[in-house]
């Protein structure tokens, strides 16, 4: 039995000798400015700077200074007198005077017989912590304080911090956002190659920057321009993503003006001829991939030179108006009817030659009602062509315009089909 509690013992001084946290051993003789220490481990030396023989027989006291709370010295001391376990954190000094912050709880130690023997007392050093506490704290107010929307999420994409400003443009509150992926905000209007893109640049390593259109909680879209930038550990591995951004609205609404202005004809609201291009593109994808017919006419007002000369530019700009009417009026809303040129209309149907035909005569019998106050009676020639098999756009247009020219040359107002159909 004696030789059990000596092996006991034994071990119990081999742990505390090696144990990563400080350990210190105090009487309990609260006379004479007790209680005083007995024991204090290697570890205990080390975050103190004294050595063993400098601390044995002395008080922990010796520890505080002017930065010591005090208020935390009183509990520990209430404690100690009513023999109870406390635990608590507060400034210290080391043998050279530097200041650590340590955390440190003690419980009392009573003999078989229930007598008051000594006190134990296990500490750690939490300088560092605190001070990256601090400064977290400080990140996070500042990043709170920031005018721009931040986002933060871990490895596995799940956002861990939101700012202020997220919160404000989003409407999402930082509860209803921690533990989502950032996801939630996809308004729809980018695609999977947008996001795939994204993260083929972020797995290299390097910040991805774009414009996002996020929806906000209340289901409205907003722009914002976006950088997205990896953390990775000494290691090497993501740990997080920062995502700073700014929102763009207001730039993206001028955006779309200036676009607008320039798709729009100012004297007819009708496409520019940029823009017809685009029209014009995109129905010819629909052929090429969808077999759908497509068909196109050119439109030219007759003499229209002659009107300018004769009655000024303003008569002839009223005419280019009312022709621009009559023909909006006669095809469907799907169909685009485009300022070619100046007195020059491109319209775009999805429709075989013998429809194409059809409309183009109804177009040109219409605007050979109009009478003009000035000018009086208004003409127009067209030329239509349907594309070919492995006809370019550029080859289509060709040969209807080449159709437009016969047409002129056969006496105006008439409708011409194109060579070849």
């Amino acid at each position: 039995m004696l030789q059990e509690n000596a092996e006991k013992t034994q071990l119990i001084a081999l742990a505390s000798e090696q144990a990563y946290n400080a350990v210190l051993i105090t009487d309990a003789d609260f006379n004479n400015g007790g209680p005083f220490i007995e024991y204090c481990n290697p570890a205990f030396c080390q975050m103190t700077g004294y050595k063993r023989e400098e601390l044995l027989g002395r008080s922990p006291r010796i520890l505080q200074g002017p930065q010591t709370n005090l208020d935390v010295i009183a509990s520990l001391r209430q404690a100690l007198e009513k023999r109870t376990f406390w635990e608590g954190s507060a400034i210290n000094y080391r043998k050279d005077s530097e200041t650590y912050v340590v955390s440190w709880n003690v419980s009392p130690v009573f003999s078989e017989n229930g007598k008051l023997s000594h006190f134990v007392s296990v500490q750690q050093n939490i300088t560092s912590r605190i001070k990256a506490e601090r400064e977290r704290d400080m990140l996070v107010k500042a990043l709170n304080q920031a005018s721009d929307p931040v986002l933060v999420t871990d490895e596995k994409e799940c956002i861990v911090f939101v700012n202020a400003a997220f919160e404000k443009l989003t409407g999402y509150s930082a509860e209803e956002s921690l533990g989502q992926t950032p996801a939630f905000l996809n308004s729809g209007e980018q695609s999977a190659a947008f996001y795939r893109k994204m993260w083929q640049t972020l797995e290299k390593n390097q910040p991805f920057q774009a414009r996002f259109v996020n929806r906000r909680k209340d289901g409205s879209c907003y722009y914002v321009e976006q950088s997205i930038a990896p953390v990775q550990d000494e290691k090497g591995r993501y740990t997080h993503f920062i995502s700073t951004s700014w929102q763009v609205d207001e730039i993206v609404e001028r955006e779309k003006a200036l676009i607008a202005m320039a798709e729009e004809d100012k004297l007819t609201g009708l496409l520019t001829r940029r823009a017809g291009d685009e029209e014009l593109a995109k129905a010819y994808y629909l052929y090429r991939e969808e077999k759908r017919p497509l068909s196109v006419i050119i439109c030219d007002i007759d003499c229209f030179k002659a009107v300018n000369d004769t009655y000024g530019h303003l008569a002839g700009d009223r005419v280019i108006q009312q022709v621009t009417k009559t023909l909006q009026e006669q095809v469907r809303p799907s169909d685009p009817v485009i300022r070619w040129g100046g007195e020059e209309f491109l319209v775009v149907i999805h429709a075989p030659m013998p429809t194409a035909m059809e409309l183009a005569e109804r177009l040109r019998r219409a605007v050979s009602m109009l009478k003009d106050k000035e000018v009086g009676r208004v003409t127009i020639s067209l030329g239509i062509a349907e594309v070919l098999p492995e006809e370019s756009i550029d080859q289509l247009l060709g040969r209807a315009d080449g159709a437009l020219y016969r047409a002129k040359r056969n006496g105006r107002n008439v409708a011409m089909p194109a060579s070849g159909q």
